[in-house]
């Protein structure tokens, strides 16, 4: 390789990997930021914004994610059906009582790049609301989110 040269990647060299983030007394932001740096593969020196290298990653605990502030009782999901009346807004009270997976997913959704990669990145997150999964066979990492 000429040394010169710039070095531009075209396809994923290394196998991506699965890591396993405990959600337990997290703050949502802090674990939807951690789990959107491992998805698009940021963390590798290999990362290439236009490629999607990134990794799996497993949330356990959903249910007991945490919001700072007064977030769990101001903060609503809004979502829209584009017909009239068709505004939707959830307190996320109600959200993470109910639907704590959705609630992570939204989160890291947000923070992912707004293209066709990102529904391929969503693929491969997995949210589970307790402390079980069924990806033993691939030996995850564990990862606490600093």
């Amino acid at each position: 390789m000429n040394m010169n040269s710039t070095f531009f990647p075209t396809t994923t060299r290394a196998p991506r990997q699965w890591h396993v983030l405990d959600a337990k007394d997290q703050p949502l932001g802090r674990l939807a930021t951690r789990a959107a740096e491992l998805l698009r593969g940021k963390h590798k020196p290999t990362f290439t914004p236009y490629l999607d290298e990134g990794d799996f990653v497993v949330v356990l605990n959903a249910a007991l994610v945490k919001l700072t502030g007064n977030k769990i009782e101001q903060k609503t999901a809004f979502s829209h059906s584009a017909h009239p009346g068709g505004l939707r807004l959830i307190p996320y009270k109600r959200l993470l009582a109910e639907h704590p997976e959705k609630a992570i997913t939204r989160a890291v959704s947000g923070m992912l790049c707004k293209n066709t990669m990102r529904a391929k990145m969503l693929t491969r997150l997995k949210v589970y609301r307790d402390a079980t999964h069924p990806h033993s066979a691939q030996q995850p990492q564990i990862k606490v989110p600093a």
